[in-house]
């Protein structure tokens, strides 16, 4: 009797310090709130969309299909890109803007155009290049998968070209040149690498694919590129 007495003055004393009985873990349950995915896009005209709209941009048209069409919500784009920066120059821009969403769910990477335009070598892109893209895989935390790189359009199909008797196919074998050094280093390093140079290629000359300047492309084009990253992107988270 004693016994149980005992163990029931033991019990009350326990109910009476703890009124309201054992105490939570304050970290005992996190934060179930959905993540917001962020994406930074890096590049040139073709990524900051010289001559549409903002909402054209392909990095803006991705991310509005994104939260469109997936269960996953998406910042709006962050971009450094300017028309006819080459790869230096990009690197440049980088610097002066302190990108600060490290790390980033998604970098894109679009480069190169002016570095060929300009009449720059393939060797010396080929190290600029690397660099770029180790640093684009720098802002993605150091995961190659969360970056995409798209090859570099064929201007010489411009009318723009056209019209100022552009050597078209001295412009076509150079951006091959081109893209084919910048495919073998993302294969290098486990980047996809998306080709939106040959369907350019057959579209790029048409009226409605050409933005006023008769150079850059239209939001059409750019609806094209985003259709590629999107079947990609979709996937991956």
């Amino acid at each position: 009797m004693m016994k149980w007495m005992h163990l029931a003055g033991l019990i009350l004393g326990f109910a009476a310090c703890n009124p309201s009985g054992p105490k939570s873990n304050e970290n005992e349950f996190t934060d179930m709130s959905p993540k917001t995915f962020n994406y930074l896009a890096l590049g040139d005209s073709y990524t900051i969309g010289e001559g549409v709209p903002e909402e054209d941009r392909y990095p803006n048209q991705l991310v509005f299909r994104l939260n469109q069409e997936t269960d996953n919500q998406w910042s709006k784009a962050e971009i450094i890109a300017k028309t006819g920066w080459t790869v230096d120059e990009l690197e440049e821009g980088i610097n002066q803007a302190a990108p600060t969403g490290e790390p980033y769910d998604l970098v894109t990477l679009l480069i190169g155009v002016n570095n060929q335009y300009r009449g720059r070598s393939v060797d010396e892109y080929r190290v600029e290049f690397e660099q770029m893209l180790r640093r684009a895989i720098g802002f993605a935390g150091n995961l190659p998968n969360h970056v995409v790189v798209l090859s570099i359009p064929d201007w010489g199909v411009t009318p723009f070209a056209i019209n100022r008797g552009t050597d078209q196919e001295k412009v076509k074998q150079e951006i091959n040149a081109f893209n084919d050094t910048k495919k073998a280093i993302c294969n290098k390093f486990g980047v996809k690498f998306i080709d939106i140079t040959e369907d350019y290629r057959e579209i790029g000359n048409l009226p409605e694919m050409v933005a006023p300047d008769n150079l850059h492309p239209s939001g059409k084009v750019y609806e094209r590129w985003t259709s590629k990253l999107f079947d990609h992107v979709k996937n991956q988270y």
